[in-house]
């Protein structure tokens, strides 16, 4: 039944009971900030690292949860979150997020992977295969449940870079090294703008669009090499990127922007406990009756693992790269030469796929 129940909401979302409806605008609102706090929490421990991050896969793994807790984990759930799953507004909004963010005969492949398991098979799992972690029993088989959350994404940018522009460059790093890394350019139309913290600290914003032009990925670079990234990202907010989002003018530019892969792997628990989620891991408070009606079910661990490969085509790709010197131009130039940070957004949803930062290409 519950593999069934599963089922349900990811296809369809619906036929549960309509609570307080909530607008369509706060939903886009919440589901950002979440993204932000859950990306602030997880970079305080990865300070001067390359990371990246899915609130969209984190956030599901908690839609689930919040379908099988009651009592107080649940309200511990339903307020980091900021709605209630049993909201039918709550629901459309998910199923349009989750159908657009799957679009892969638009060129793009998002591959979320969702799991709670113990020691017997699955209570939920959902699109892939994901090996149950081994967990010892304490008087019931689902006594104890791991909570694992995986995102993979994949696409083509709506104009692909060329890979005989693809030149050795520098990149500065946080400590003030400079290495040569590959480094794409191309020129282009682009959604562009500058902006300034309240501090009057520069910075600039690029959209790339992926092809069909539902996704984007935005770059979020300091004007200068003595702003650190982290005066920009202390800056973040769904309000400031909602007005990024509506403020970027249309600007022919050279874009220069490193090769990057990045895969990251956290332990959320310390970060849930951060945003107030504690009864769900407490094997004397959690309350899980909705999955099953003994006392004894608690989350006994939360991991989170996540992805991410940009490259001239925008998939993974292979093959020398020609080195090319490229005639000076007076079109604006937007370089990734320094830490940056990035995220990955749905047009429609406003939704945050990915989001992380780029400390040094190499890694």
């Amino acid at each position: 039944m519950l593999p069934i129940f599963f089922s349900a909401f990811i296809l369809s979302a619906c036929c549960l009971t309509k609570g307080n409806c909530i607008s369509y605008d706060e939903l886009k609102e919440l589901k950002t900030e979440f993204a932000i706090n859950l990306y602030r929490r997880v970079s305080e421990a990865e300070n001067r690292t390359n990371l990246v991050v899915s609130p969209a896969s984190v956030t599901v793994s908690l839609e689930l949860l919040q379908f099988g807790a009651q009592g107080n984990t649940f309200m511990e759930l339903q307020d980091a979150l900021g709605y209630n799953i049993h909201d039918q507004s709550v629901q459309d909004f998910l199923q349009a997020a989750y159908e657009g963010a799957t679009n892969s005969h638009q060129g793009t492949a998002a591959r979320v992977i969702r799991t709670v398991c113990g020691t017997s098979p699955p209570l939920f799992h959902a699109d892939g295969d994901v090996r149950g972690m081994p967990l010892e029993s304490a008087g019931s088989p689902f006594s104890q449940v791991a909570l694992v959350s995986t995102m993979y994404f994949k696409s083509v940018w709506q104009k692909k870079f060329s890979f005989m522009d693809t030149q050795m460059l520098p990149f500065t790093t946080m400590e003030g090294s400079t290495l040569k890394v590959p480094t794409m350019h191309h020129t282009a139309e682009v959604n562009y703008g500058q902006f300034q913290t309240a501090a009057l600290e520069g910075f600039s914003v690029v959209e790339l669009p992926y092809l069909g032009e539902k996704l984007s990925m935005f770059l979020v670079l300091p004007s200068h090499r003595t702003t650190s990234l982290s005066q920009i990202e202390s800056h973040l907010s769904a309000k400031t990127i909602t007005l990024w989002a509506n403020s970027l003018k249309r600007t022919k530019m050279d874009i220069f922007l490193p090769r990057f892969s990045i895969q990251s792997l956290f332990d959320l628990k310390t970060v849930f406990s951060a945003l107030g989620i504690r009864d769900a891991f407490d094997p004397i408070t959690a309350n899980f009756k909705g999955i099953s009606e003994q006392d004894s079910l608690y989350i006994s661990e939360a991991i989170h693992k996540a992805e991410i490969e940009i490259t001239e085509d925008g998939t993974k790709a292979s093959g020398a790269t020609a080195m090319v010197l490229l005639k000076r131009s007076r079109t604006p130039i937007f370089k990734a030469d320094r830490p940056f940070t990035f995220f990955l957004r749905q047009a429609n949803t406003g939704s945050v796929l990915f989001i992380g930062r780029v400390t040094n290409p190499s890694q």
